[in-house]
């Protein structure tokens, strides 16, 4: 029987959680590692802006924060708060790609657990990400110089005043957010398939 004081703190099970989430496994280049750490981090940027100029309302962002394309009944507060979470959720699969957690399923998932991850279970949705990532933000930086957003419309980006400044160096990040998922896929699966993993 264990006692309460068996137990682990808080703290110490999230550092655990950290420390096992973010350990890459056996045979990861030091680029790689480094690439995979790196996406959440390119994120981060615009996710912050997002909620602090959208949920926030601080006065931050160029022109009206409205309610864009998203449907009546969802405040525009709550739908870029958990776009920002769920933005970030997403860059961090990319961690998945060098830890351990990405090859062998986690023992939380029933009839799934302790198995190899099969090779194309992960490189192909890291690819497809990859490849739309990359396009979406290209369009993105590409259209920007002549004053439109990727829908065609003026939007919070600009060159003339402080907040546009501000937006576009939030948003740029994102440029690199295909390119390294793209690089951490190819050792991905360069390390996998070596030696018939």
């Amino acid at each position: 029987m264990t006692s309460p004081t068996d137990t682990p703190s808080l703290p110490a099970r999230l550092r655990t959680a950290w420390t096992t989430a973010h350990t890459p496994v056996a045979g990861v280049p030091r680029w790689a590692r480094t690439a995979a750490l790196a996406i959440p981090l390119t994120v981060l940027p615009t996710c912050l802006w997002r909620i602090a100029s959208v949920t926030l309302h601080l006065p931050i962002a160029r022109g009206d924060q409205g309610s864009g394309d998203i449907p009546a009944w969802l405040p525009m507060e709550l739908y870029a708060l958990v776009l920002s979470i769920l933005s970030e959720l997403l860059a961090f699969t990319a961690v998945g790609l060098i830890a351990r957690w990405g090859e062998v399923f986690p023992r939380w998932i029933p009839g799934l657990r302790g198995r190899r991850i099969p090779i194309s279970a992960a490189v192909i949705p890291a690819a497809l990400g990859a490849a739309i990532l990359t396009v979406m933000w290209t369009t993105a930086a590409l259209a920007n110089p002549f004053g439109d957003d990727i829908h065609g419309g003026d939007g919070p980006l600009d060159y003339h005043h402080w907040k546009g400044v501000l937006a576009i160096t939030v948003y740029a990040p994102l440029l690199l957010w295909g390119p390294l998922l793209a690089a951490v896929t190819v050792a991905y699966y360069r390390r996998r398939t070596a030696g018939g993993r």
